[in-house]
């Protein structure tokens, strides 16, 4: 049991790192200082893949703790 925990721990720190490295970056940096700043369409683009990648990221993270303390009770 605790190998497939182990498993599940490796799988789900893997999710983790890959969505949270696709997401963008909340901070608008120099764009804000250029006069770019995001118009209503690019508000929006948070219902696309960056809403799913959101969603994954928050699921992972739950798993990952659950199956830490799993982990943890199994020792």
């Amino acid at each position: 049991m605790q190998v497939i925990v182990g498993i599940l721990l490796f799988i789900t720190a893997l999710i983790l790192i890959v969505t949270v490295l696709l997401q963008e970056s909340k901070q608008n940096g120099m764009s804000a200082v250029s006069g770019a700043a995001e118009t209503f369409f690019g508000k929006n683009k948070a219902k696309g893949l960056e809403a799913k990648l959101a969603l994954i990221t928050k699921i992972c993270a739950i798993a990952f703790v659950v199956l830490a303390i799993i982990n943890l009770f199994l020792n």
